[in-house]
């Protein structure tokens, strides 16, 4: 048995979905999950409540961390310590090796040009600095012996039928087939990576699977290279069959925005991502799995076929 706690958001589906080729048994787990094949086990659970997360975790070889908690740094202070205290608790308690899902909100702005696994830490918004305790709290527990445990490390993503999470389906993909100009933070003239979701499925279930990756931290496989913002609109447009009509939104305007969207005001903070150059490196993972992410034409074409062209 293996499990995706947080089950039914981007990246828990395509880790359920990946999990197939190693396992027959897959649970998954949330508040109100959904099955991904039909056979799925569906484990209705809360958690920030440790008895309910240890019922979902025993019996599991293999814990996947893939909880996308609301966009609110408020939530996230409230919430993700108990989270991640009940979950590396629950593995320990049976045994269970845990794969989580983590960002790089806590890495050194001077450094996203060219961000790895030995990437400084040092978080300049009140989400990355609860994103670098919950990262320590994973790594200690793995130190210590307390449980077997990695982080999987993803960029900014994007892919097939992602609703709310992903910028590039909500201020380009989506306003496009709205017949609606694109939007983009700050500058679109940097360059910035993207995890593809189904490569990030695929690379999870492989971690969790290969015991000697345990106990350190993976960049997840993400194309090299990557465009610039405007190069991304540009590409998406073309598939799309559409003029890449865009406009920027700055820190201003986002602040006004704030005002009657709050999720916009949650982003101010993150603005920094968007200045300069954000370049993920994978080459670990690709190297140590010979694997070899999915370029961005390809995970255009493969959206635009699914969410947007009527058959």
């Amino acid at each position: 048995m293996q499990t995706v706690l947080g089950a039914g958001g981007a990246a828990g589906t395509e880790v359920a979905k990946a999990l197939r080729k190693f396992t027959r048994e897959v649970r998954l787990v949330s508040r109100n999950p959904r099955a991904v094949h039909p056979d799925d086990v569906l484990f209705p659970a809360d958690l920030t409540e440790p008895e309910e997360v240890s019922a979902a975790v025993q019996g599991s070889e293999v814990a996947y961390l893939t909880v996308g908690l609301p966009y609110s740094t408020k939530v996230w202070r409230a919430q993700w310590p108990k989270i991640i205290e009940n979950v590396l608790s629950a593995c320990g308690k049976h045994g269970t090796r845990l794969v989580f899902l983590d960002n790089i909100y806590m890495y050194d702005p001077d450094h996203l040009g060219h961000m790895t696994e030995e990437t400084p830490i040092r978080p300049v918004s009140k989400k990355g600095e609860v994103r670098r305790a919950v990262a320590e709290r994973v790594l200690e527990a793995a130190a210590s012996g307390r449980v077997q445990a990695l982080i999987a490390r993803s960029a900014d993503f994007y892919g097939p039928s992602i609703r709310g999470t992903s910028v590039l389906t909500e201020g380009v993909f989506k306003n496009f087939s709205k017949g609606k100009k694109a939007f983009w933070f700050v500058s679109a003239e940097n360059k910035h990576s993207f995890t593809y979701t189904p490569d990030m499925g695929r690379a999870m279930a492989l971690l969790g699977n290969t015991p000697e990756a345990f106990n350190q931290v993976w960049h997840l496989p993400t194309a090299g290279n990557p465009w610039t913002g405007r190069e991304w609109i540009e590409a998406i447009a073309r598939e799309m069959g559409v003029g890449p009509e865009y406009r920027i939104l700055s820190k201003t305007v986002l602040k006004i925005l704030g005002i009657f969207v709050p999720v916009m005001k949650e982003m101010v903070e993150m603005l920094y991502q968007y200045e300069r150059d954000y370049v993920f490196d994978s080459s670990k993972f690709e190297s140590h799995f010979d694997f070899k992410p999915t370029p961005p034409e390809q995970g255009i074409r493969e959206i635009v076929r699914k969410d947007y062209r009527k058959e």
